[in-house]
């Protein structure tokens, strides 16, 4: 970003500020801190008193640790009983809606947009295919969203992120010319594997020696940088051996839960906040680069992506996949609509900005805009969802 040290802190500061100073005005309505962070970015950005650069890699790292610190508190959160009990609606969202996703996102892109091969169609779509909780926070925390339910969005969200990188990668070195995809694909896998190892390694040892540590344990002050650090230690470990760094940091956090007889508040509340800083950063400079990269194709067939990508590709993937799961059709219609983008699609789409992949840039700016249509569409919603929700639910307790 071309601003002063000073200036950034300030700016910085002040947007943190004023994102929690507006919490509680935004709480229980159709507002969000993801939708009012990236109309700040974009206003400043419009205003010209921020320019936010693609190629800056101090944008991209912080895309990134956002991302870890997001995956990592996700897995903080998954209750082990639960995933037990409620692992078919995920493992369903993630191995037949998020490819059938993915399809559909792929075939639009290539009708919509002749000068996209197949493989730039691909990359499009897998920059596109996770979700985020972020921007929908109200569904995946609101006690008024059945806990199946929140358990399943979460849940999901946080593994598409990681899955969907492979595919990103593979697609970015099938569109780049000279590309060996097949080499890129079995690196690619093992580094998956190596890298939930890697993850579920630190997690465990993480959580087994919080009550055996020297001097009595962790004191509650340090409890969330602990939980933290091994977080960061997984992803980091991963990225410099051959493993899957944002795999690694999200099966850290699913093993270090389940490892603790409780998980202490203080692991949880820390990791959250942290996430959440960097979120709310993201989501600005992400406003900002909106308006320093522009859109200069045709308008026409973006609308109609987007209106696709929302409105269609997720809704019926979704709604293929839970086919005879006995869930009631209000929770699916719910969970169809709710797979909202956010840090890692950003994460994706500054990748292939900053690669040689051609026309790198109208992907990218189809995915930005495709994001920012979500942010607001699902931010706006997610509030009045829940309460949708939570009346079809008692609706139908009443009548059982």
């Amino acid at each position: 970003m071309d601003i002063s040290f000073g200036g950034g802190v300030l700016l910085f500061g002040g947007l943190l500020a004023v994102v929690a100073a507006l919490s509680g005005v935004m709480k229980g309505t159709v507002l969000s801190a993801s939708v009012l962070s990236v109309a700040l970015g974009f206003g400043l950005a419009v205003a010209g008193v921020v320019h936010v650069d693609a190629g800056d890699e101090a944008v991209v790292q912080l895309v990134e640790l956002a991302l870890i610190l997001t995956l990592f508190s996700d897995g903080m959160f998954v209750e082990r009983e639960l995933l037990r009990q409620h692992w078919g609606p995920v493992a369903r969202a993630l191995v037949i809606a998020m490819p059938i996703t993915m399809a559909m996102l792929a075939l639009a892109a290539k009708g919509l947009f002749p000068d996209l091969n197949w493989a730039q169609a691909f990359l499009l779509a897998a920059v596109l295919s996770p979700t985020d909780p972020v921007v929908t926070s109200a569904v995946v925390t609101s006690k008024l969203v059945p806990s199946k339910v929140r358990h399943t969005l979460n849940l999901e969200s946080g593994l598409n992120d990681g899955l969907a990188l492979p595919f990103v990668l593979f697609f970015l070195v099938l569109a780049t010319p000279g590309g060996d995809a097949g080499a890129e694909a079995a690196k690619l896998a093992g580094e998956a594997v190596v890298g939930a190892a890697i993850g579920a390694a630190l997690g465990i040892a993480a959580g087994r020696l919080h009550f055996r540590l020297p001097g009595g344990g962790i004191t509650p002050r340090y409890e969330g940088i602990y939980a933290v650090g091994f977080g960061l230690a997984a992803f980091g470990l991963a990225e410099v051996t051959i493993g899957n760094g944002l795999i690694a940091a999200f099966v850290c956090g699913i093993a270090m839960g389940a490892s603790e007889r409780e998980v202490p508040d203080g692991f949880v509340e820390f990791a959250e906040n942290s996430s959440a800083i960097l979120q709310v950063l993201t989501f600005f400079v992400f406003g900002g680069l909106i308006y320093a990269t522009g859109f200069h194709h045709s308008v026409p067939p973006l609308v109609l992506f987007v209106f696709f990508a929302l409105l269609l590709a997720r809704p019926v993937a979704v709604m293929l996949s839970f086919i005879r799961t006995g869930i009631p059709k209000s929770e699916k219609h719910f969970m169809a609509w709710f797979g909202p983008k956010g840090v890692a699609s950003m994460l994706f789409a500054l990748f292939v900005l900053k690669s040689d992949v051609g026309h790198g840039e109208l992907i990218f700016d189809t995915a930005a805009i495709t994001i920012i249509a979500s942010i607001v569409a699902h931010g706006l919603t997610d509030t009045v969802g829940a309460q949708w929700l939570a009346r079809r639910v008692g609706l139908r307790s009443q009548n059982s």
